[in-house]
């Protein structure tokens, strides 16, 4: 096995990272998924609460290097996605979020399947967060809340957000969100996230949001939660 501390992953093989990626896919579909969703799910939560940032480095390792990338390029790129993530994690603010809306786009679904869709996503998360020198938000977060079918759905990533300065305590934030998820739907395999992400902040709880892009009868989702700054 691999390990993926924060101190060693620039030296990490593209070679070591496949046989990780087959390792691991193998074992989550034959040991964590297959047959016993529910006591499952509890573990995979816990696992996002501990060591949430193990998925997103395993995604991002798996990209290949651009065809006409420099020498170096991998390590070069993960040595500013870690200090990133360092940053980030090493920071002593923490917030909670609190998941209040699932809006399915009308214009994509059928009547009958919006009355079928669960639409109030119970659920709860943490995250570490900071502003850098600019004013602007990093986040990172673990998530599990019900998802359209009233069934689990973990979530962790990492978030950017350019924010502006409305008034004295109001500000509004547009940047993206890129993370790993697991779906009732998808056998609970890891699905990665990239999605906009939209918020406006009055002092230290914000509504933020994201929206999630499809067609018709899949996708065109509004997500929402409350992120609440506790220091």
């Amino acid at each position: 096995m691999i390990d993926l501390t924060l101190d060693n992953l620039a030296d990490i093989s593209n070679d070591s990272i496949s046989a990780q990626l087959t390792h691991i896919n193998t074992y989550w579909r034959s040991q964590l998924f297959i047959g016993r969703p529910y006591l499952n799910i509890a573990n995979l939560f816990f696992i996002l609460i501990q060591k949430p940032f193990k998925f997103l480095f395993l995604l991002l390792l798996a990209l290949p290097p651009m065809a006409n990338a420099e020498d170096g390029f991998v390590t070069k790129a993960w040595f500013a996605v870690k200090t990133e993530f360092t940053d980030t994690w090493q920071s002593p603010n923490t917030e909670l979020y609190i998941p209040i809306n699932t809006w399915h786009n009308r214009n994509y679904y059928s009547a009958e399947k919006i009355d079928s869709f669960n639409e109030q996503p119970w659920g709860l998360g943490v995250g570490k967060y900071r502003y850098d020198e600019d004013g602007d938000w990093h986040g990172l977060y673990a998530m599990a809340f019900l998802d359209s079918h009233s069934d689990v759905e973990p979530i962790a990533g990492y978030g950017f957000q350019k924010v502006w300065r409305a008034s004295d305590n109001v500000r509004l934030g547009i940047g993206y969100t890129a993370g790993v998820t697991f779906r009732s739907d998808s056998d609970y395999i890891p699905l990665p996230v990239l999605a906009p992400l939209f918020s406006i902040r009055y002092k230290q709880v914000a509504l933020q949001s994201t929206y999630i892009f499809g067609g018709n009868g899949y996708g065109n989702v509004l997500f929402s939660w409350l992120r609440w700054e506790l220091n």
